[in-house]
């Protein structure tokens, strides 16, 4: 297997080039038309024999499958049964194609299993019906093995045209998905990929010389500079691989996923419907061709009548009574010890002593004689352990005796038992508060520090008693047990555990318990004396009602062979029957197998005394292979054919029906081979078509004395079936269950069932028992067992067995990788539809790729006989699936595990691709859509135009500093001589003592030195760029006004981290060289660091332009102070990296710098008597203004707090705000969230240091995209508490074609929230939902539009204008806009585009509007805006570029990371990205290691409920791993390069089929 070579975690390049080329091998085209891994394989491998044709006769292919075995221990062991055939011939079917399974990558730290579990110990409680049910698949035929060497080819068939999985809709931003090179999905809609031609390898289209970039900060993209979007940029490879190495390890993995995923699903696609926007998904319609029932309506069937014996007792009690003291030496029940040798024998006469002494004693020796603890009709708990049988059979008949009600009930083992807390709610409901128990039992309950018994989890409060004889009292002579007739008062609860994991007790009456003994003593034809071997639990079921209490009536003598014994010496109870010439044995499949399994141990066995073998789950799908491999191995042991007796058994309605001896020499009763299609549709189809897909049943004999059989619809009515359909098994008769106690609503449903007819009308006034057997009467009257109730799974309309699904799963050479034969299945509830899900417990010897392999194998397998997808199947550790008392797997709380992501698989593989055919259809754009139609659709309706301004400059002229001041410089000349000692600027360091302050006059000062030193050192002419390399700080100001003082332009650029050289200094080269700077300002400390032998290893060091360091300045005076011309000419270049990873620098004139400040200058009322805090990153943006700009303009003083301090000092911008009483303060999300994170349980020291923020009057989140609602609401409500308002928190919303756009200031209505509709969201719709409706979204109004600004909302395709509240495209008219993008190449086109735009109609105006790349909406709100209108409120949706473009619709990436986030506690961050059409999802994991795998099924459910997509991968890594740039955005571009370069150490990547 080519795929499983990829040994997992970190290797060499040399081995990766070793494995990539072997990796690469098969798509390498060789001689013509032969499959090169086939080549490869026949020179590897001796020529083994193909698979049996499928016609060929059961026995001649097992003796095939013989020859080409492997001579191993196991091997000859049993004949190759119809099912492991089944399986092959399926797996053969696939072999002519080759699969290339992308195997999951996982860290090799993960899941190393330890020493300790290396050796697991066996089990140490007891197991069940699947316990190594299917050990004679220890080792499957070669042939098997031969046709599946190459397993991976059944995903992999051939493909024509494209396909619906990898759907039609490319990674493309703007939506204008014209002719795109990098385009996937044309690129596959013409490939026919065969099974040796190369598959479009995505990597090779990538540039090979971009070399591997690690995920950085603010890192842009080495081959896209031009400021711009990338929507616009059609020809780059940004859309597939930009700067992806080819040979990367990760994305030859998508490539096999696409391959794989082109499969064509299941489903025709007219099947498919479309999601017409309010409507729901529903399940595809019925197939047509679909099998229908077609005979008449079934009568009941009636068993023979239940025959009168004259000496039958009138009470099992009474029988008790007659043995004990007329045959008070028989022997009644034999124990074994743990070696399996008799270790006593009670006689009928000790029985029915000690019953007594025990009925005397709970009756009249618990309490005092006025306050009996219990009277008769009393319910009491039985704790015996397995292997006391002798002890349980005194006090059941005890409790028979003192007519109080036994119910019999497991010994917990520890106080959080699996299932435990079920089962206290069975004892509270049957009104338990006593239990009886062994002196041995009770020492071993577990016990609190006081030696007091533990409070079970869930249990009422029970007292204990403990029934050894010597703590029981002799009952006087004169005392007498009340023994009446049997009558329907109830005798024995029996418990059950339904599907979904609840415990129920099922209430037998002594005439049920009566008349069931004597239809068994009937059908089984026992007589006096007879000997019987039980290996089943004598506390329930068939072991309670053979081997107790039968055995009483007919004064049998039982052999009880405990689990533990079974364990260590499985043929024990086959000595048993040859030692004791026992005449009935009464046995699970897993004994028979058990048994086969140890047979060479013992040649001298005789089972020839066995008339009787009842099987007690001859029910099951395996049964019959397993009666079948008993019989071939025992017949020369002397087992007749016709001993074997498979019986079909129920809680409710006890033993159905039981195969009756038959007789020596007559034909063995046919079996049932019915189409497994059929099937699924509960219909009875001899299967003629697939030998694969049939299921070979036995039946289990007739109904039992006495009692009627019908068979009625599984769901619904109880309306009675046809007769070749199957349904439920209905039995009535008097020996039956009553009720479930104390559930009288569920008791109506199960134990008083009505059959009706097709019209509805009842048939009869019997009433019928549901069974919870699923099956069919055939010919002869003969039942028939398909599956349980609980087993079924239905999936999209078709019924599918759990055990048959087991059988499968067993059937494909599992005995290297699954321990114990251990699997669950079961179906969850996603999307809509029940999913199947198959759990295992892996060896722990099982190697990784075995363990992949058998994984492939059994979807596979499924696949063929089934005709059912599986969603997800998971291997977890040996030993840690949660166990039934008996050892089995217990089903409802794995499924519980899953859910909850609590289950720790240590392998996982995921096919949502292949199961959810329930999706809507893609969504189609309408091509052509001209301005009219937007017309008609938006705003014919009689809507508003969508647009909003802010307040008119016009009419709130200030001072006349506007009018005498064009400048920011001359403004800061002016306070220099007006106010020399007004401070301007006040710098903090972690500690909040003051660094560096500076006054209007020193900043005057030190920017002419500043522009001296650049005249004269630098040589600079007007209008050269120069690059400022600063931490933020008071530096950084001088020199941006030094700049503008020798009447250079500024390029601000934040400084490389000196730990991190490698991955910040190329952004640093990068801007430098696009803004062609002239010259880079910086202090010593960084201009020795960009000399550094460090830099030089990152960057070319020689090519630095002049570097001049400002610390030590010559105090020279300039001659002149620069003057722009006009103020259209440049002030500064603002240079930033967008989250998906373009680098833009916008051009700022001076009357843009000017139009801004007085702009915030209204919007927040500053002047120079106000103190404002700043904790933002000064480098771009509106960040930059706030820092550098608003103080001089304005005259307030700014208290500058450098975010990084924040990490050595949480409390410091806190404690700054709170200590200056500062009214506005500033922040960035990343602040925010620091201070969420880390002082949320410090408030109380918050309060103690006396800090208080009632003085805030406006706390605002500079940001560039949709406001983070939760956050800022967390921060509102945890601040509380120390006086922050609830109305004070407000964001702002910036771009990069105007960096201010709303701001929400001191004056005007607070911020508003709506909820919108999700799905309508993905449409382009905005569709307002109240509060908490299914699939809603919160969005917050981003702050009150600035003074001066309009915005209008546009449909970005046709750039028409929307009405109210629909989304579209945000444009801006502002005299603050950017005056273009600084571009090396000038692309007028779209400078126009983005900068200078008009709409396409209705607007007679001619507005010039600049594009900000954000959808969004406007909505007018009932509040009044500062100016008296009604205040239209903007709210932004998120970043055009951002968007995902899948299934034809439009996803916000935050969206599906927020559901994601909230799947499970141990994800601390998420990010998603598409990748060739499959999304991506990178998860961050904070919890421990194990619980990665946890994560898969989650992620992807969350995602397909509440997104309607099926994520393609989902890799997991470590916390901090996701990019963040300093904004707090997710660099999801990054993250995608580096994943597809193989750099993130994931610790695993699950790719989803």
């Amino acid at each position: 297997m080519t795929f499983l070579s990829l040994v997992l975690g970190d290797i060499t390049q040399k081995g990766y080039e070793k494995k990539r080329a072997k990796l690469l091998a098969p798509y390498v085209p060789q001689t013509q038309g032969v499959d090169p891994a086939l080549q490869k394989e026949s020179r590897t491998q001796m020529p083994a024999p193909s698979a049996t044709p499928a016609s060929a006769s059961s026995s001649s292919s097992s003796s095939k499958f013989h020859r080409a075995r492997s001579g191993g221990a196991r091997d000859e062991r049993y004949r190759s049964d119809i099912h492991t055939e089944a399986v092959q011939a399926a797996l053969a079917k696939h072999k002519e194609q080759k699969m290339a399974l992308p195997m999951p990558t996982k860290r090799r730290s993960t899941f190393v299993q330890s020493p300790a579990d290396a050796c697991t110990p066996p089990d140490t409680s007891s197991a069940s019906e699947d316990e190594g049910s299917l050990r004679r698949q220890a080792a499957l035929s070669a042939a098997l093995h031969q046709s599946l060497q190459n397993a991976e080819s059944w995903i992999n068939r051939s493909i024509q045209g494209s396909s619906t999985s990898s759907s039609a809709s490319s990674t493309l931003s703007h939506g204008e998905g014209k002719g795109t090179s990098g385009s996937l999905a044309d690129v596959f809609a013409n490939t026919r990929i065969e099974n040796f031609s190369v598959p479009p390898d995505v990597t090779a289209t990538t540039s090979s010389s971009s070399s591997a970039r690690p995920a950085a900060i603010d890192l842009p993209p080495s081959g896209i500079v031009k400021g711009m979007h990338k929507g616009s940029n059609r020809s780059s490879l940004m859309d597939t691989a930009d700067g992806v190495p080819v040979s990367s390890r990760v994305s030859t993995k998508i490539q096999q996923l696409l391959n794989t995923l082109k499969r064509p699903k299941r489903p025709p696609l007219k099947e498919f419907f479309v999601d017409d926007f309010e409507e729901i998904v529903e399940v595809p319609q019925p197939d047509p061709n679909q099998p229908k029932p077609e005979g008449r309506q079934m009568t009941p069937v009636k068993g023979e009548p239940l025959g009168v014996v004259c000496n039958w007792p009138p009470a099992l009690e009474a029988a008790l009574q007659r043995w004990g003291t007329t045959q008070a030496k028989c022997p009644c029940l034999t124990a074994l010890d743990v070696t399996g040798k008799p270790v006593y024998t009670l006689t009928y006469g000790k029985l029915w002593s000690r019953s007594l002494k025990l009925a005397y004693t709970l009756l009249n020796k618990l309490g005092t004689k006025n306050e009996p603890v219990l009277k008769p009709g009393d319910r009491v708990a039985l704790v015996y352990p397995n292997n006391d049988p002798v002890m349980f059979m005194v006090a059941f008949y005890g409790c028979l005796l003192a007519e109080v009600i036994p119910v019999p009930i497991e010994v917990p083992l520890t106080r959080k038992d699996a299932g435990g807390q079920q089962i206290g709610f069975l004892l509270g409901s049957c009104g338990i508060a006593l239990a009886l128990t062994t002196e041995v039992c009770l020492k071993g309950l577990p016990k609190t520090q006081n030696g007091e018994i533990v409070q079970f989890k869930g249990w009422p409060r029970l007292k204990w008693v403990v029934t050894d004889s010597k703590y029981l009292s002799k009952s006087p002579k004169d005392w007498q047990p009340n023994i009446s007739a049997a009558g329907t008062e109830p005798a024995y609860i029996e418990y059950k555990t339904s599907k979904e994991g609840s415990v129920m007790g099922v209430t037998v009456s002594r005439i049920a318990m009566l008349s069931h003994c004597q239809a068994l003593s009937q059908a089984c034809n026992y007589s006096e004396g007879e000997t019987i071997v039980n290996v089943l639990d004598f506390k329930k079921d068939a072991g309670l009602w053979h081997g107790i209490l039968t055995n009483v009536m007919n004064k049998l003598h039982t052999i009880s062979v405990p689990y533990s014994v079974m364990k260590t010496c499985p043929l024990s109870w086959v000595q048993r029957v040859h030692a004791h010439k026992a005449k009935v044995a009464l046995v699970k499949c897993r004994d028979l197998h058990w048994a086969m399994m140890a047979h060479r141990d013992q040649r001298d066995v005789s089972l020839s005394s066995l008339r009787m073998l009842i099987v007690t789950d001859g029910a099951n799908p395996w049964s019959v292979s397993s009666c079948d491999a008993f019989l071939s191995l025992f017949q020369s042991h002397g087992l007749k054919p016709e001993a074997i007796c498979p019986c079909a058994t129920s809680p409710e309605a006890m033993t159905i029906a039981i195969r009756r001896p038959g007789v020596p020499g007559a034909p063995l009763p046919g079996r049932a081979i019915l189409s497994m299609n059929g099937l699924s549709f509960g219909v009875i189809r001899v299967n003629t078509e697939d030998k694969n897909s049939a299921l070979t049943v036995q039946d289990v004999g007739h109904v039992m004395p006495g009692g009627m059989m019908c068979i009625v619809k599984p769901d619904g009515p109880p309306q009675l079936c046809k007769t070749d359909e199957i349904g439920e098994i209905c039995v009535s008769s008097r020996a039956g269950g009553m009720m479930y106690y104390g559930l009288a609503g569920v008791t109506k449903n199960t134990f008083e069932v009505i059959p009706v007819n097709s019209a509805g009308s009842p048939v009869g006034d019997v009433p019928f028992v549901r069974s919870g057997l699923l099956g069919f009467v055939g010919p002869g009257s003969l039942v028939f067992v398909v599956g349980k109730m609980d087993g079924l799974l239905t999936v999209s309309g078709r019924r599918h067995n759990a055990d048959d699904i087991v059988a499968t799963g067993l059937a494909v050479e599992s005995i290297k990788t699954v321990y114990r034969g251990r699997i669950a299945v079961f179906s969850v509830s996603v999307f809509y539809d029940e999913r199947i899900v198959v759990v295992a417990e892996q060896r722990p010897d099982a190697s990784e790729e075995d363990s992949f392999q058998w994984m492939s194998r059994v979807l596979q397998a499924i696949d063929s006989i089934h005709q059912v997808g599986v969603y997800c199947l998971a291997l977890v550790p040996a030993n840690t699936l949660p166990k039934t008392p008996l050892g089995g797997i217990h089903i409802s709380q794995t499924k519980q595990h899953f859910l909850e992501g609590s289950l720790h698989p240590c392998n996982i593989l995921m096919c949502p691709h292949t199961c959810v055919t329930n999706l809507p259809k893609p969504r189609q754009k309408q091509p052509g859509v001209g301005p009219a139609s937007v017309m008609v659709g938006n705003l014919v309706a009689g809507k508003r135009i969508a647009q909003a301004s802010g307040r008119d400059l016009g009419q709130i002229e200030d001072n006349d500093l506007v009018k005498k001041h064009q400048f920011l410089t001359e403004v800061l000349q002016w306070r220099a001589q007006a106010t020399p000692d007004h401070p301007l600027f006040l710098l903090l360091n972690a500690k909040g003592t003051t660094v560096c302050t500076a006054t209007c006059l020193q900043l005057h000062k030190k920017a002419e030195r500043i522009a001296s030193v650049l005249c004269d050192k630098g040589h600079l002419n007007a209008g050269d760029n120069v690059v400022l390399l600063y931490p933020p700080g008071i530096e950084l100001i001088t020199a941006f006004y030094g700049c503008l003082y020798a009447g250079c332009i500024p390029v601000t650029v934040r400084p490389p981290h000196a730990q991190s050289l490698t991955a910040t200094l190329p952004t640093v080269r990068m801007i430098v060289e696009v803004s062609k700077a002239a010259c880079i300002l910086t202090t010593q400390t960084l201009m020795r660091l960009l000399k550094s032998r460090e830099a030089a290893a990152a960057v070319d060091v020689k090519t630095w332009p002049t570097i001049i360091d400002t610390d030590d300045l010559p105090r020279k005076r300039l001659s002149q102070i620069y003057k722009p011309p006009t103020p259209e000419m440049l002030a500064y270049l603002d240079f930033s990296v967008s989250t998906t990873g373009m680098l833009t620098g916008v051009k700022m004139s001076h009357a843009a710098v000017s139009g801004l400040c007085r702009a915030i200058k209204l919007q927040c009322e500053l002047y120079s008597s106000r103190q404002i805090a700043i904790c933002l990153d000064p480098y771009c943006g509106l960040g930059f203004v706030l820092w550098c700009l608003c103080s001089v303009y304005s005259g307030h003083q700014s208290i500058l707090i450098p975010p990084m301090e924040l990490e050595s000092n949480l409390f410091l911008w806190l404690s700054t705000v709170s200590q200056y009483k500062i009214r506005d303060t500033f922040c960035s999300y990343s602040v925010m969230e620091l201070c969420t994170k880390g002082l949320g349980n410090q408030v109380e020291m918050l309060k103690a240091r006396g800090i208080n923020l009632s003085c805030v009057r406006t706390c605002v989140v500079v940001a560039e995209e949709r406001p983070r609602v939760s956050l800022t609401h967390s921060f509102s409500k945890l601040f509380k508490d120390i006086g922050l308002s609830s109305r004070a928190v407000s964001t702002t919303f910036g771009s990069r074609v105007n960096v201010a756009i709303c701001l929400q200031g001191t004056s005007g209505p607070d911020p508003t929230t709506v909820y919108v509709d999700l799905k309508s969201l993905r449409h382009d719709r905005v569709r307002l939902v109240e509060r908490g409706a299914p699939q809603s979204l919160l969005l917050s109004e981003s702050g009150k539009i600035l003074p001066g600004v309009k915005v209008v909302i546009v449909n970005p395709e046709t750039k028409g204008p929307l009405g109210d509240s629909h989304l579209g495209e945000i444009w801006v008219n502002s005299p603050h806009t950017a005056s273009g993008y600084y571009t090396i190449y000038d692309n007028e086109t779209l400078q126009a585009d983005h900068f200078n735009t008009r709409l396409s109609f209705g607007d007679a105006a001619q507005t010039l509007w600049a594009r900000t790349g954000y959808l969004g909406f406007v909505r007018r709100t009932e509040l009044t805006a500062a100016s008296g209108e009604r205040h239209d409120a903007l709210y932004v949706v998120g970043a055009l570029d951002e968007t995902l473009e899948l299934r034809g619709l439009r996803y916000h990436p935050i969206d599906i990371e927020t559901s994601v986030s909230r799947t499970h506690r141990s994800i601390a961050e998420c990010a998603v990205f598409t990748w060739t059409n499959l999304l991506v999802v990178v998860v961050e994991l904070c919890g421990c290691e194990q619980e990665a795998l946890d994560l898969v099924p989650l992620v992807t459910n969350v995602v397909l409920e509440e997104h309607y997509l099926i994520v393609g991968v989902v890799v997991v890594v470590d916390p901090g791993v996701i990019p963040i740039n300093s904004r707090g955005e997710k660099q999801r571009m990054h993250l995608r390069d580096s994943f597809l370069a193989d750099q993130l150490d994931p610790i695993y990547v699950a790719y989803n089929m």
